[in-house]
This record gives structure tokens, sequence and C-alpha cells, in this order.
């Protein structure tokens, strides 16, 4: 005797070897013996053999139509031999029984399982919905199969252009346009942005690695919502100096100047003013939603993103011609003495005489160094503000930059890259790094005394964090550091400048040390800025990448970061290169530059030749990307 059987949910068919009241012990076609519970079997028979039922009754089930057994079973429920029994019109053979059962099995959705061997057919409404979901989804596989198709020929229909943004930067694999892009990847071996590419999506490279930053960051548009302009505080004292700025050409957000002063006693009195727009946005202003969004200007090579409105910006920032809001730190400064300890704050008005521009006036670096004038306006001035910053850095017992540092300016016009280095530490950089430093150390100071809450920069054991308790910054050699130098462009700036305010005014103050709104803000800031110096990175690398192939660079030098890993000379871009043999690190190399790929920011270097000279490693970073302390 041979039984068919139902064990996890698969219909068997076995050899009964012997049988017990309760089990029976069967072996299978395969040779596979186990013990079987008679409640699980089905059917019994003699002939055919065990292995040509199955496969004869699978023959079967594919010439029964599911349809019209489901018209021709009752509302009741029903055994599958009784079905068998009426659809044949005598008694069915073992071939003719399971084939019934076969096909109920294999179609759950005109019948419902109601135990071993039993059924009960769906309600007609609920089968009818549920085949034109079958049907539905049998005509989107063929939209996904027909999409992928054309994606692999190089032709991108309309469902999938509509979604390109999302499909290149945030996907959802449960949409069938998601599907039917990975099939077609995974026919022709391209990656989505390749494959866009080759189908006319992708007019630059450029375009879709910008893209990536707009997706996740600016999803709605990079424009900012309407607002009423910030109204300027009025019958604030009008300060007895002059002042000037010093940034880089392209700078619009005009933070910080400074104004210098000889006083009757020989000493100078020395003034750092920092832009004020705590005076105008208050918290949870809708312009304080704006910046609070943003939390940062981002900046990308040819391209930036600012933390506040162009207007807000214009209204706030120490232009020259204008009378400024600000926030002023005087103190006294005497050749040979050093900085007084004394200092004093005051929130005024501030005439703005120049913005310096670094691109005029770095020739003072040299200048300073070798003792020399340049007959530049206001460079008196800023010799006399070196010398300060000297006297300040000496204090501290710290640099404010690595003298090992280089900076990278990018300069985009019309699609040409200029990429030029700079290297820190000189007198300029110097000057306004100091006294930036002692803005933010001595308000940070006055916060912490008057026990106001404030967001730290605190470094212990090398590492940098944030903080809201006035802890050591142990690379400047400083008690506590707080930023507020830069108002306009950075959100922790701003809410440690309403602090300070505040507190200079003798008002309450907007944040508690404890306050959700302060220790967000300040989380908040720190992942936002991380993610913009990544996207910084990843957009430098590709103006790299875009300036080897803007000036034919065949041959390049390099020197050994360490195994395989090089950074090209004259350029912020790290790269590996798998033919370069073991060398010591700073050892300089010829490579050859095989190929570029601007989509995957990716270079292909080969080994030529060692130069021979070792240099002492630098660090590189970018102008824009290094903070203003």
């Amino acid at each position: 005797m041979q039984v068919l059987y139902e064990e996890d949910g698969d219909l068997k068919v076995g050899a009964v070897l012997a049988q017990a009241p309760a089990s029976f012990q069967v072996e299978s076609p395969h040779g596979r013996r186990s013990k079987v519970k008679a409640a699980s079997v089905l059917m019994s028979f003699e002939r055919p053999a065990a292995a040509e039922l199955l496969a004869a009754a699978q023959k079967y089930a594919e010439a029964l139509d599911a349809e019209f057994l489901w018209q021709c079973s009752a509302a009741r429920e029903f055994g599958f031999q009784e079905l068998a029994r009426e659809y044949v019109g005598r008694e069915p053979t073992p071939v003719e029984a399971a084939g019934v059962l076969c096909k109920l099995h294999a179609a759950p959705v005109y019948f419902y399982r109601r135990g071993k061997g039993r059924f009960q057919a769906a309600p007609e409404a609920t089968l009818r919905l549920a085949l034109a979901g079958i049907e539905k989804r049998r005509r989107l596989q063929e939209s996904i199969a027909g999409w992928a198709a054309r994606l692999a020929r190089g032709d991108c229909p309309p469902e999938i252009a509509a979604l390109k943004d999302e499909l290149l930067y945030g996907p959802d694999r449960n949409k069938p346009e998601t599907k039917a892009v990975e099939q077609a990847c995974a026919a022709t071996g391209f990656f989505t942005a390749r494959l866009f590419e080759r189908c006319g999506l992708l007019a630059e490279p450029h375009d879709y690695h910008l893209g990536r930053f707009l997706f996740e960051f600016f999803p709605r548009g990079a424009g900012f919502a309407a607002h009423a302009p910030p109204p300027l505080p009025p019958d604030l004292p009008l300060a007895e100096v002059g002042a000037f700025s010093l940034d880089d050409a392209g700078t619009t957000e005009v933070d910080d100047a400074f104004s210098v002063r000889q006083l009757p006693s020989g000493e100078l009195r020395i003034g750092i003013h920092i832009a004020a727009p705590a005076l105008a946005i208050a918290p949870g202003s809708p312009l304080d939603a704006i910046a609070r969004e943003r939390l940062a200007t981002a900046y990308l090579p040819g391209r930036k993103y600012t933390m506040l409105p162009p207007d807000v910006v214009e209204r706030f920032s120490l232009e020259a011609g204008k009378e400024c809001v600000a926030l002023s730190l005087y103190f006294d400064f005497k050749e040979g003495q050093g900085a007084s300890a004394a200092r004093h704050s005051r929130i005024e008005r501030v005439p703005i005489v120049a913005n310096l521009r670094h691109q005029q006036y770095d020739v003072l670096n040299e200048a300073f160094e070798a003792g020399r004038t340049a007959g530049l306006p206001h460079e008196e001035e800023l010799r006399s503000l070196w010398r300060v910053a000297q006297a300040l850095e000496a204090k501290r017992g710290r640099p404010s930059a690595g003298a090992a540092q280089l900076d990278y300016s990018f300069s985009v016009e019309d699609g040409r890259v200029s990429i030029l280095p700079r290297k820190r530490g000189s007198p300029l950089d110097k000057l306004v790094a100091e006294l930036m430093i002692l803005a933010n150390s001595s308000w940070g100071e006055l916060l912490a005394e008057r026990d106001v809450a404030a967001i730290y920069r605190v470094q212990s054991v090398g590492k940098v964090r944030m903080s809201v308790h006035p802890e050591p910054h142990e690379g400047l050699g400083l008690a506590c550091y707080a930023w507020m130098s830069s108002p306009l462009r950075r959100y922790v700036d701003l809410v440690n400048q309403w602090q300070l305010v505040a507190a200079l005014g003798g008002a309450r103050v907007p944040f508690a040390r404890n306050s959700d709104a302060l220790l967000s803000a300040m989380r908040a800031f720190e992942m936002t800025t991380a993610r913009y110096d990544e996207y910084q990175r990843m957009m430098e690398d590709y103006w790299c990448l875009r300036w080897l192939l803007q000036e034919s660079v065949k041959l390049t030098a390099a020197v050994v970061q360490r195994e395989n890993l090089v950074r090209l000379e004259g350029l912020p871009l790290v790269a590996r290169v798998p033919s370069l043999p073991e060398l010591p690190v700073g050892t300089r190399v010829r490579l050859a530059v095989k190929s570029v790929d601007l989509l995957e920011r990716s270079v292909v270097l080969e080994y030529v030749e060692t130069l021979g000279e070792s240099v002492d490693l630098v660090q590189d970073v970018t102008s824009e990307r290094s903070e203003k302390v």
C-alpha cells in the first residue's frame, strides 16, 4: 500500500512499510524513511507507483480550470475526493483525485484550506477582488519588464524620467520604477547614474553630484521661504572708530571687522566688531526657523548656500560705507607689554570704512615678514594687528594654525576651475585667527562667569566636540571657547549671540543650560555640518579630477602617504595606486594618469618612477572648509 500525505504544506507520497493505529512508517521514492501521522494521510492507493502518481497528478491538474472547479463547488466545506467525484461523475482514480487535490492546493485565491484535504470556495466578491489584484500585478510586472528593457537599450521611459532624482538619490524599492531600474542595472552591469547617463538623463556629472547634495538638504528647492525684513534696533550709540574687514573676494557674509585707534598714552585701542543679527532676529521667529533648518552656510567649489536669506545677510553684513549694528570687543595693547587683561563689550553701530580682500592684500604677508611696506591703505593698522596677534599667540602658547597646513582655494568660472594653494599661518591669516580666538574665548568666559548657558567648543585628548558646559580647549590652550564670531553663517554663533546680548543688556537669556532647544540645536549643528563637510570634500574631489582633464595632465608628481595611498602635488586629492611599489612615507613619485571618471569620481594612476627625494607631509585643507576660528 502507498499513501499520499501532507507535510509542512507540501504533498508527498511514500510506500507503507509498517502501520500503527495513529501513524505510518513510510519510505519515499528517494529511499528516505519517516514516520507520518495517520491524520496527515489524505489518500491511500496501490497503483500507480508513488513517484508516478505525483507526476501524473500534476499533469492532470494542468488541464483543470480553477474557475470551473470553483463554479462546481458549493459554498459549504468539502473534501477533495468529493469534488473529484462530482467533476468526473464517478469514483475517481487515484491520479484524478490527486490531480484535483493538486489543483486545489495551487489555487488559494479560489479555495480556502479548511483542514487536511478539505477546502471551501472563496466568496464571489472576494474572489473578483483577488483576481483583479492578480491581474494588476501581472500588468505591473509587464510594465516593469518593458521599462527595464527600454532602459537597457538606452531609451528612458517617461515614467522613469519623472522620478529621476528619487531613483538616483533615494530610491524606494517598493516602487515599480525602482525595480525596473534595478533590473536594467543587473542586465547591463551599470550603476544607476551610468545607466541614466547612457539614456541622456544626466547631461553633466557635476549635476549628478550637486543633485545629491540638493536632494538631501533642499528637497523643496534651495530658495528661502517668504519672510519680513528684520527691523534694525533703534538708538544704538555710534562707535568712534572706522573699522575694516579682511576676507576672500567671494565673501558676502562679512561677519567681522577690526579697528585700531592710537590713545594719548601711546597704547593702541583694538576693536573686534562682529555682525549682530541677534539684535533683530528673535528666537522662535520665522527667520530663526529658516536659520535653524539650514544651521550653517554650505560651501561647495563655485557655489554656496547661505544660512540666512540674501536680504538679511545684506542688512547685517559689515559692508563698507555703512554704519552696521555690531557687538564690539575692545582691549588696549602696548608694544612690549602685550594686551591688557581689561576688555570691554559694547552693542553699537560701527562705521565700516573698507572691505579688504586677500587677493589684493596677501602681498603684505611677505612684506610684513621682510619688514617692508607695500603702500596699501590700512597697511599700518594691519601691521599693528599682526604684532598684536603674535603677542596673543605667544601668550596662549599654541599656534592658531598648523604651520604645515595648506589651504586650497577653488575658483570656478564658465566651467573652468583654478585651484590655488596657500600655506596657513601667514601674517594676515594669523591676525584674523588670533583676534577671532580672543573674541570667542573672552565672550565665552564672560558667559561662564555669569553662569549663562552657551554652546562651547571643547577639545580633550585630541577630540573636538560641542558642549553646553565651559570646558577647556586643549588645542588652543584656553579655559573655554565658544563660537560667536560668525553669526551670519553658523547657527551656533547666532544662538550664542542671543545669550550674549541678553547677558550684556541684563535681560533674561533665551535658553537655559538644560533647554531642549539648546541641546537639539547643538546636536543638529554637529550632524549637519559634518554632512556639509562630506559633500564639500566630494565636490572638491570632483573638481580636482575635472582639473586633471581640463589641463590634459598625463604625468603628475605625488607624495606617498602610506602603503599605496598617495597625495597628488598641488591638489587636495588623495588616491590609491595599485602598481606602487613599497616605498617610505613621504617619498615623491611620478605617476601616469591613465583615466579619469567624473561620474564615479575616480582616477586610475600608474606608477612610473621614484623621484628620489622625500618631503615632510603636510595636511591639505581648503580655505573654505577650514573653520574660521
